[in-house]
Order: C-alpha cells, then structure tokens, then sequence
C-alpha cells in the first residue's frame, strides 16, 4: 500500500511538473526578478508603440486609480506590517513580501517609505506631463465590533499619509482613504478625509472583514453618497488573504446595499477571479464572480463602474478581457487601475499568454519587454492600450479616469 501510494505521489509529482514545464515553455516570458532599471530609454519615445498607446489621450486625465501606498513605516508614515510577511516561519507569505519588494524597485530597504515614493516619482519622468496615480490607503481588520485586530491584518496605511504626500506632491498624487465602516469614528473619518482632499475610498472586505451587504454600513453609505465620495471595492476571489473564510464578502452582489443607497461603487478588478454564492438563487449555487459582476452593470447603469487592475495576471481567464473589450456598451463605465507595484512583479503577467489568446499582436512584444524592465506604471498601461480582440480594444476615454473620481470635487469635463 505504502509503495502504491508512494508511485502514485511521483507520478502525480511527474505530471504537475511536466505540466509547469509546458506551461512555462508556451507562456513564461523568461523574466523572475525586476532590474529596475532608469530612466527609460529615449528610443522608446520614438517607437511605433509609443504613438500608438498616447494617441487619443489626454494627459491630464489620466489618473491610474489603484497604486499601493508602500512602506515599513521607517520614517513617520504610520505604516505597519505584519511581522509574518518578513520572516522565513510563514514561507508563503515572505516570498509575496519578497516579490513585493523587489517589484517596488526601492534603492534602500532601510528608508522603504521615502525610497518607494521617491521610485514612484521617477516613473512620471517617463511618462507625459499631466498624468497622476491615487494612492490608496489600508485600515486594518475589524472585528463586528468595530476593534481593530491587527494580528489578522496584512498590512495597515493610515489615511494621513498619502494624504501627505498627495499635498505634498499635488502634480502627481491623488489619494483615497480607507476606512472601516464597523468604526464607531467611520463618519467622522469620512468626513475629515473628504475635507483632507480623499477622491473615494477603498475597501477590501475579505481582508478587513467588512460585509458590504450589512445595514452596520447604511449610515457610511449614506454620507459617501452626500460627500461624492467613489468606493473602490475589491470583489471576488482574494488571493492576498490567508484562508478563505472570508473569502464570500468579496461577492459582487453584496455591494447592492451601497449601490441602492444611490454610492458610486467602482468594482475593482472587475471580479474577474474565483466563485461566489449567487445570493440572487434559493439554493445560492457557486457562481463565476465576473458573471455576478456582469449582472450587476447590466442592473445598475448610473452608478457602477468596473476598474481593470490585475486583469492581466496570469491567474485571469483570458476570456474575460475578451468580453470586456466586446462590451463597448461597458467602456464608458469603465476605468483604469494598475494595482502598482504588482505589474512589476514579473512573472505576474505573460505577454506570451496574452499573444497565444490572440489578444496582442506579437510585434510589441520587445518594446513592452524593453518597458517592463524600467516603469512597471506604463508597462501596465501600455499593455491594455495594446489589447485587441476581433478589431476591438479600449477606448482612449476609458483611461481617462479623472472624469469619475473628479466628481467629488465637483467638476465636470465633456
């Protein structure tokens, strides 16, 4: 019995392996660790590529809506880790730190708060005059009674410091807060993020334990709605968050409540991965997260939006890039997000893979291999400016992602 199980194990082993191997040889680009290399090539502001993905654009409209505010909290930022990312006891967790940190680019691990805005700001220098990123905070997990529990956080960024850096770097940075709606403080935190210059809010609820779908969250929503403040929503699968008990406040259809108390809801991501409960049926069958999402735009069309972060990544169905780009009806109610730095962790995304699905033409694929290895922020850009599927891509508006988030300061732009 024991040898039986013994060859089956091996053989099991044999076929995962040989299946890596196919996979890595059909859609692996080659690339592991991030050179981080600067500034970028001026050839590439000459290249073909660089027309192609510019045109039609307006700079200044340009605001890439999900960039992480990184750090250690090495200087006064507020910032906390959990300790379990950076030790070898949790190997999982410390190599997506490692990743994190190397696709971050920082020059120096010992200052990771100024060394990580300082790399963010010499990105800009390769991109046109105008354009700006949000910089998202993070509240910790909460428990039901609104106490924060830090030691089932991943990591936490209070609402002052990108606040500080987007005043102190007006040209470059916007920001959003993040703030638990369980918090007995929630709407005077609001409130006061709203009169600090916040453009939306951002939540995760699988790792902050929040359920959108909770009458706890009406009273937020409702002051969200008064203050025009967008709430950028993870929904789906999470793969950040260790154990999947929570896994199900990441469905789609729990952002109704918000939706119904007449908030501006942007679905980040899309849902494009996992399965949730389709709440919509008695017997609640395991849905496709993208199909609930689907639902929902085709339900809410004033005040849903879907926001592309990550829809590259190689653990998303191909398939549904296609379906978002075919839905041109979608693209007004549409924006882009980069999810940054993740796009410059480099074997998150295939151009190889992307390529063999017919959704980008094998021709840019030295320049955005040249791009990649420089400015994470514009690889990821350029990528989705470069998908195409039977003649279809996104428009040049839906990048445009000032014309939703510019709401909340009460401007108008046709």
């Amino acid at each position: 019995m024991k040898r039986r199980k013994l060859v089956k194990g091996l053989v099991g082993l044999g076929v995962f392996a040989g299946t890596g191997y196919w996979w890595a040889s059909k859609h692996w680009d080659g690339w592991i660790k991030n050179p981080c290399l600067m500034p970028l090539p001026e050839a590439v502001k000459e290249s073909e590529l660089w027309q192609a993905i510019w045109q039609g654009i307006d700079p200044e409209m340009v605001w890439d809506s999900h960039v992480h505010t990184v750090g250690l909290g090495d200087s006064d930022s507020g910032i906390w880790v959990n300790p379990k990312m950076q030790s070898w006891a949790h190997p999982l967790q410390h190599i997506q730190y490692q990743f994190y940190m190397n696709a971050s680019c920082v020059a120096d691990i010992k200052q990771l708060d100024i060394s990580y805005y300082q790399r963010l700001l010499s990105l800009f220098e390769d991109m046109p005059q105008g354009i700006k990123i949000m910089l998202l905070a993070f509240d910790y997990h909460h428990a039901a009674n609104g106490q924060a529990i830090p030691e089932l956080s991943t990591f936490y960024v209070p609402n002052e410091y990108p606040a500080r850096l987007a005043q102190q770097f007006p040209k470059q940075f916007e920001w959003v807060a993040s703030i638990h709606p369980y918090r007995a403080d929630a709407i005077d935190e609001l409130e006061k993020a709203k009169a600090h210059g916040a453009v939306g809010v951002k939540w995760l609820p699988p790792a902050q334990n929040m359920d959108p779908l909770s009458k706890k969250c009406d009273a937020f929503y409702q002051k969200m709605a008064q203050l025009k403040l967008p709430l950028i929503c993870h929904a789906g699968t999470e793969k950040a968050v260790q154990g999947s008990d929570t896994q199900e406040l990441g469905n789609p259809l729990r952002l109704r409540r918000a939706l119904d108390n007449e908030v501006t809801v942007v679905v980040a991501h899309c849902a494009t991965l996992g399965e949730n409960e389709d709440l919509d049926q008695n017997n609640k069958p395991m849905t496709d997260s993208f199909a609930l999402f689907s639902r929902l735009m085709e339900q809410y069309s004033e005040n849903l939006y879907g926001e592309l972060s990550a829809i590259l990544q190689i653990n998303r169905d191909p398939q549904k890039i296609k379906t978002l780009l075919e839905r041109t009806d979608w693209h007004s109610r549409l924006v882009n997000g980069s999810d940054y730095p993740l796009p410059a962790v480099m074997p998150l995304i295939s151009l190889k893979r992307l390529t063999n699905h017919g959704l980008l033409d094998i021709k840019w694929h030295q320049d955005l291999n040249l791009i990649r290895q420089y400015n994470g922020l514009l690889f990821d850009f350029a990528i989705k400016r470069l998908l195409q599927h039977n003649g279809l891509n996104f428009s040049a508006k839906l990048f445009e992602s000032r014309r939703l988030f510019d709401q909340s300061l009460n401007k108008n732009y046709e």
